[in-house]
């Protein structure tokens, strides 16, 4: 294991060539490598003060004492004397004046920010980590940690850390037999056949992680919910983990089972308006709060794909979450009820369906209710514009929900760094209030006034040693919980402070790699989904193209039924002349996608029905800017390929290879997404592939007829 590697400083000057397997991800804690600033941090940090014995300051302290010995290859000293230490957390032991100049801060910073401060206390210089509470003392140490691992100088540190949101969560799609719906990275993490008595180092570490980037909560089961989690056997393995990750600020939550009064509660129905249903939620809270006295709350998914919910019982979305809402009132506990909601009986566009079940609702939702809404109207796509319900409903506080696993960016195979499509949708203007109305800033509860706020994550996590599969997936996962703080930090800034935390500090390796991440979502739009393509993958497992298939029962599901390609031209027209969803956005919004001439292009097709022949902003017809679209992709990611094979030197060896092999598989995929998406719509253009690119090497028939039966997280 690395960190008795470390142990033996003698051998630092190999360090960079030993295998590392990405367990430790960002919190790897690697020696200083440069001795002036070495000597500079010893001298910073020679001996710290850390009173307190909760067991959330003693998570904090043992996470400081393990980073600071790794990154200053010596043991730093404790100490309880004032007099001597440098580095000092909590601010009950500081002098009066000290305290009186930290308290306009500390009374900013609420109860999870915290303050690092340089101070001059008696006449020495110190260092204080301070906050209102112990997770915000926690969350301190973490950061002035991410300080020294990513090299900064803390001579003179005047640090100010709120988190924007209330809610930072991971939503975990794992069902109780360890599969893991959408996942890529082996099997689920929750061993419940073990759990509870059996604790595994992985959930430490796995609380540790998150922490470290200010997540606050985790939804361990799917939204695709089994009532048998709320069994009380289960229940007492939930404890378990809340007793775990406790430690670490984290609330654990679970997915509600709306038929769960039925299935496991012996009544005879589960309408939201029956006494007996009611009463049984209400029993069933208490029962969880007994044992987890701060359980964070449900989430659900309802009338969806499925799922049951109370419009089994014609009742609607708001008379189920509260009811749920009501019971669970007394706890301080939250609902989260999901707004990704389409029927094949509704024949309206599904772009818009979740804005018209949910927009009369607004208002009618109890103060602890928050409806958890997808970044884009279809679900995860590569791109696409931001949800028309932000900005359209200013009585209900909003949760965004991204995913962090690939489902539809190439699943556990593609290095696709995901903070640039966050941050594209979190950056949107809905224009609900004037000019500036982000997305931001309605899930911030900024714009609206509301109290709760949130922003959730899929998770991409499994029992892979490296937790995501793909090494680079980790970045997805630490992007997610920086934003979740601060959804003002760039895409650029967090690539490289993952960069030189996972990797190391090398500058002209920083530079690459962060290039290279910094590009790879644009790329894989390209060779997947160009020019506003959407929904064209294979079904069911959801892994390679299939824009041909057009025979499922259900219409939405069916790439033909996005894409409409025929001779005359491609796209799906939502303007006033087709299905109107643009009508759903404020005007000023959708002023940026209403003319098919001056449409933003990279959602064209997402709005418009647009032939052939169209004239592109670059000046190529459109077919021929799909042939140019799709070819630079898969060129690109060769310069990937370029660029990653000149890093072999820089970093170690096993990682190196395992990213090598993985670009190799993206580059087969890529051509794979090229040929199959260009043979296939050029039976509608009746058009050739310009002669200056390569040419599919094999036949539609080829690629139509290629079957994946064990393709994962289906």
């Amino acid at each position: 294991m690395k960190r008795l590697l470390l142990v033996f400083i003698l051998f630092l000057p190999v360090l960079k060539t030993v295998a590392e397997n990405g367990y430790d991800c960002w919190l790897r804690y690697t020696p200083v490598e440069n001795k002036q600033l070495l000597q500079t941090y010893k001298q910073a940090i020679s001996a710290i003060q850390f009173p307190g014995t909760t067991e959330i300051l003693q998570a904090a302290r043992k996470e400081l004492m393990k980073g600071l010995n790794r990154i200053l290859q010596s043991n730093v000293a404790l100490t309880n004397d004032p007099a001597s230490a440098n580095l000092i957390l909590g601010a009950a032991m500081l002098p009066t004046d000290i305290k009186a100049s930290l308290k306009s801060e500390l009374a900013k910073a609420g109860t999870e920010g915290f303050v690092i401060s340089s101070q001059s206390i008696h006449q020495r210089k110190c260092i204080v980590i301070a906050a209102n509470t112990d997770v915000g003392v926690l969350y301190g140490v973490f950061h002035f940690l991410r300080l020294l691992q990513t090299r900064q100088p803390v001579n003179s540190l005047q640090v100010l850390s709120v988190p924007r949101l209330k809610l930072r969560l991971l939503n975990h799609w794992d069902n109780l037999n360890r599969t893991v719906e959408r996942g890529y990275a082996g099997f689920s993490i929750w061993n419940w056949h073990t759990l509870p008595d059996y604790i595994d180092q992985r959930y430490i570490d796995y609380a540790r992680a998150n922490a470290s980037i200010g997540i606050n909560g985790c939804v361990l089961t799917n939204v695709n919910a089994n009532a048998t989690v709320l069994t009380r056997a289960y229940l007492e393995k939930v404890k378990a983990l809340a007793n775990t990750f406790r430690p670490y600020g984290i609330k654990v939550y679970l997915s509600a089972r709306f038929s769960a009064p039925v299935e496991i509660g012996g009544l005879k129905t589960a309408d939201p308006l029956d006494g007996a249903v009611k009463q049984w939620w209400t029993d069933k809270m208490n029962e969880i709060y007994s044992l987890i006295p701060d359980f964070g709350g449900f989430i659900v998914k309802a009338n969806s794909e499925g799922q049951p919910g109370p419009q089994n019982y014609g009742r609607t979305h708001a008379d189920g979450a509260n009811m749920l809402a009501d019971a669970i009132a007394p706890h301080h506990g939250i609902i989260m009820w999901r707004a990704f909601v389409y029927s094949n009986e509704v024949p309206d566009d599904r772009h818009k369906q979740a804005f018209s079940e949910f927009v009369p609702l607004d208002g009618k939702f109890r103060d602890n209710v928050m409806v958890q809404v997808k970044n884009g109207a279809i679900d995860f796509m590569p791109r696409e514009p931001f949800h028309p319900l932000f900005g359209a409903m200013p009585k209900t506080p909003l949760m965004m929900e991204f995913q962090v696993t690939q489902e539809y960016l190439g699943q556990g195979t593609h290095l696709v760094y995901l903070a640039p499509l966050f941050k594209e949708c979190l950056d949107s203007d809905t224009w609900s209030k004037g000019k500036g109305s982000t997305v931001a800033k309605v899930i911030d509860g900024s714009l609206d006034n509301h109290e709760l706020s949130g922003l959730a994550g899929v998770a991409n996590i499994g029992n892979d040693i490296d937790w995501t599969g793909h090494p680079f997936g980790q970045a997805n996962w630490y992007a997610l919980g920086r934003l979740s703080w601060d959804h003002a930090l760039s895409s650029e800034q967090i690539a490289e402070e993952w960069i030189r935390m996972s990797f190391n500090n090398d500058i002209d390796f920083v530079k690459a790699v962060k290039k290279m991440m910094l590009s790879s979502r644009e790329i894989m739009v390209k060779y997947m989904n160009p020019v506003g393509l959407h929904h064209i993958m294979a079904t069911g497992h959801h892994y390679g193209p299939a824009p041909w298939v057009s025979n499922l029962q259900r219409p939405e599901w069916n790439p033909a039924y996005y894409h409409k390609a025929d001779s005359m031209g491609i796209g799906f027209n939502r303007t006033v002349t087709g299905s109107n969803a643009l009508g759903q956005y404020k005007p000023e919004a959708a002023k940026l996608w209403e003319d098919i001439v001056t449409c933003d292009e990279k959602y064209l097709l997402w709005f418009h029905r647009v032939p052939w022949d169209h004239t592109m902003k670059s000046g190529r017809t459109l077919w021929d800017e799909l042939c140019y679209q799709y070819n630079n992709g898969v060129d690109s990611v060769r310069w990937m390929q370029n660029v990653w094979e000149k890093q072999k030197s820089k970093i170690d060896e096993q990682r190196y290879h395992q990213v090598n092999m993985l670009l190799n598989i993206q580059e087969k995929e890529a051509v794979w997404w090229r040929n199959a998406c260009l043979l296939y719509f050029q039976t509608f253009s009746k058009r050739p592939i310009p002669a200056n690119y390569e040419k599919p090497d094999q036949t539609l028939e080829y690629y139509e007829q290629l079957k994946f039966p064990f393709a994962p997280g289906n």
